[in-house]
């Protein structure tokens, strides 16, 4: 027995109805998830009443309930494995070959050494790894659920607090036939936990999906500015970098050359500058816990919804306009902040990896625009990030950022611009990104008013402690 959608032709089972009116426009995905979990169709449809063998339809529930419940927290982390792992071998997934291993790890080594001479940062150290897409999956999955989790928070508590209102007291009576047994114990009796553990499933596929999506774009660990593994690590993603190559002018081995450069020139700071990685983080966590759910806009959203009927439901859900996020002051200031400190990282990286290149490599010039434009424009997986996190990754004053690097180096040699990194209060800031000339006078300034303070300081102590040396009294 099939149901029809209102005012269409389509049949549709009552299990995909039960998940359709919940996930709305995931309901493809999660589907498909319970398909590539082994889930047998005819099997999902006879536990909804075609069928009647009890040891069929015991299994099936089992692997329903096990798809609404197993992980914690607002992202279900292990369907956005699962999902994630599909999307990266979605047309192929080659393991890495001997050859690429060798090529990748050569271009590290002679990336390296071209380093050197653009850059009083050391070599990073640390692992150099050559990945397929699903390892590189595997190693930054767990970034990428950290960085969504604080948005993900506030949009399923608000979604089941909303939509939990409204859900009718005998919850049994709205499933299709046979379908109360399929969700986790005690879900009936409280709806709004369910509907937070349906939530926290939808934004682990989201994650899944943007992630394995964004594993056949990236080339290696630092494509958006923030390092995704803690330990010095580069990597590359040979099948990514040979796609990439196929497009331009410049030889293979020219593009993994660069992209080695730029690779390495990331590692080098985040090795060398401790604090960067958490303090770009820490803006990230900062911006995304001060987002707010619109709950009135999502209230008048699902206001004339009756949850029990799927397709209504289905509806709202789709829209996904009842979510405004609005900013605070505090969060422009955060924002401001954030996106000044990514133009630096992706400008300095730009800035020496391309100096490093120029005397070798025929296609440096080119190489460095065709990067600036993939940066500055992004790609669907990032777009998606940008849903999930709240904002996007994209650094939107690199270029700014690169010229005031190469105006500091010039003024006054490497050694000067790169201790620029040594603590973050000496980082430029959007003034000195509109102005780079005047940066070395603001700067003197900054030092000299500094200076005076710590005078003014050491002169109080002195003068506190007395001429004799010794404390004063109480």
């Amino acid at each position: 027995m099939t149901e029809n959608f209102p005012g269409g032709n389509t049949p549709e089972e009552p299990w995909e109805r039960l998940l359709r009116s919940v996930f709305g426009p995931d309901a493809d995905e999660a589907i498909a998830q319970l398909r590539a979990r082994g889930m047998d169709v005819d099997a999902l449809n006879a536990a909804a009443g075609i069928a009647d063998d009890p040891r069929l339809i015991d299994q099936v529930l089992a692997q329903v309930r096990s798809l609404l419940s197993t992980g914690s927290g607002p992202v279900n982390r292990d369907v956005a494995h699962d999902v994630a792992r599909q999307a990266a071998a979605a047309g192929g997934d080659p393991s890495v070959g001997d050859a690429q291993r060798r090529a990748a790890l050569d271009a590290f080594g002679v990336a390296d050494l071209w380093l050197d001479t653009a850059t009083e940062l050391a070599p990073a150290g640390g692992s150099r790894v050559v990945w397929s897409r699903s390892e590189w999956v595997e190693r930054t999955l767990p970034a990428w659920s950290q960085l969504a989790a604080p948005v993900a928070t506030n949009l399923v508590a608000a979604l089941g607090g909303v939509l939990g209102e409204r859900l009718p007291e005998d919850m049994e009576g709205m499933l299709p036939p046979g379908m109360a047994a399929v969700l986790p114990p005690g879900s009936l009796a409280d709806p709004s936990a369910l509907l937070e553990r349906l939530g926290s499933a939808m934004f682990g596929m989201q994650i899944g999906q943007a992630a394995g999506t964004l594993s056949r774009e990236v080339f290696g660990l630092t494509d958006i500015g923030v390092p995704l593994v803690a330990e010095p690590m580069t990597a590359l993603l040979p099948a990514n970098v040979e796609e990439f190559a196929e497009g331009l002018d410049a030889p293979l081995d020219e593009v993994r050359l660069y992209l080695a450069l730029r690779e390495s020139a990331h590692a080098r700071l985040f090795t060398h500058v401790p604090w960067l990685r958490g303090h770009l983080l820490g803006l990230l966590d900062a911006y995304a816990r001060g987002i707010t759910i619109d709950v009135d806009a999502l209230d008048d959203a699902v206001r004339d919804v009756d949850p029990s009927d799927p397709d209504q439901l289905r509806s709202a859900l789709a829209g996904g306009g009842f979510f405004g996020i609005g900013q605070t002051a505090e969060q422009r200031a955060t924002l401001e902040r954030l996106e000044t400190a990514l133009a630096l990282v992706e400008g300095w990286v730009d800035e020496v990896a391309t100096t490093a290149a120029l005397p070798h490599l025929p296609h440096a010039m080119p190489l460095r625009e065709m990067m600036r434009r993939r940066r500055a424009a992004g790609g669907p997986a990032e777009q998606t990030f940008a849903t999930l996190v709240g904002l996007e990754l994209r650094p939107r004053r690199s270029r700014e950022a690169a010229a005031l690097w190469r105006l500091i180096a010039e003024q006054s040699g490497l050694a000067v611009r790169d201790a620029v990194w040594d603590h973050p209060d000496l980082l430029p800031t959007g003034e000195d990104l509109d102005d780079p000339a005047g940066f070395a006078g603001r700067r003197a300034t900054t030092d000299a008013e500094l200076a005076d303070v710590d005078r003014a300081i050491e002169a109080f102590l002195a003068e506190a402690e007395g001429d004799d040396g010794t404390q004063p009294k109480a």
